[in-house]
């Protein structure tokens, strides 16, 4: 295969691994939040060193750490300006679909826990549900469009190892990554089939489409893999501060969110290592 047959075969596994984490919806699973919590903490941990040891470094490696920098605000700020939009949209898609979205149950409850909210109406219950998988489908996307990006453009660039890792780090994100977001939109009230087809797309059209792009833009403007590892970066750290620490330590289980974070951390630097001997 060329290199552009490659890279659209791994960019697509990479992506396709998103939808392994809504294998448990698939089974009908209650989910507590200690779980989902860990789940979050996990894909946080992998994402940020990720960000450091197969974006960042590789990047200042190929180019000017100031390019790189100059990415990592870039990617970091563009996210920011994201997830302001995801609001607004949200309340735009509720609007539309009205409020006949599915059937929830009682109360906030994963697998027999509440959030505590007596008395608050079920539409209140689903457009919360709704909006969390809203949030956390934007930011998958948002992250996923320039990890696509990066590999795209590695691949153009002659620097297939640097890409290969990229994959496996994206790959090893996305399945907790898609737990995150497969849970949240089965409680919306979506099918189950679909609810498995929406959280593998979240991953894999963005990456593929970035991917592409990448590809292309090597073919204008060449040296461009510091400024676009570093656009990762930026927009993965921020997604981890932004959304995903914030939702795994609003149930009472920091601990455990913070524990799998570590592993997540140490698994994709082993893993790094691993690829990189």
């Amino acid at each position: 295969m060329n290199p552009f047959q490659s890279m659209l075969l791994v960019t697509t596994l990479a992506g396709l691994a998103t939808g392994l984490g809504a294998v448990p919806t698939l089974f009908g699973a209650r989910v507590s939040h200690r779980t989902y919590d860990a789940a979050l903490g996990l894909a946080g941990g992998i994402m940020v060193a990720a960000s450091v040891f197969g974006l960042i470094i590789p990047g200042s490696e190929q180019g000017a750490l100031s390019a790189v920098m100059i990415g990592v605000f870039l990617g970091g700020f563009g996210l920011l300006a994201g997830n302001r939009v995801i609001p607004h949209l949200h309340t735009e898609y509720h609007r539309r679909r009205g409020h006949g979205v599915g059937e929830i149950d009682e109360g906030d409850e994963i697998d027999g826990e509440t959030d505590g909210s007596d008395g608050e109406s079920d539409d209140g219950l689903l457009d919360d549900r709704l909006r969390r998988a809203v949030l956390v489908g934007g930011a998958i996307t948002l992250h996923n469009a320039p990890e696509g990006l990066a590999m795209g453009i590695a691949y153009a660039s002659g620097l297939e190892e640097v890409a290969l890792v990229l994959a496996v780090v994206i790959a090893l994100q996305n399945v907790p990554d898609g737990f995150a977001f497969a849970i949240p939109v089965a409680q919306s009230g979506v099918s189950t089939p679909k609810v498995f087809l929406y959280t593998t797309l979240s991953g894999t059209v963005p990456q593929v489409v970035g991917s592409v792009f990448g590809f292309a833009l090597v073919g204008i403007a060449q040296g461009i893999f510091p400024v676009a590892a570093g656009f990762a970066a930026g927009a993965m750290l921020a997604v981890v501060l932004r959304v995903m620490v914030p939702s795994s330590h609003g149930h009472g289980y920091a601990d455990a969110a913070t524990a799998a974070f570590l592993v997540g951390f140490v698994l994709l630097v082993v893993v790094d290592a691993a690829v990189a001997a």
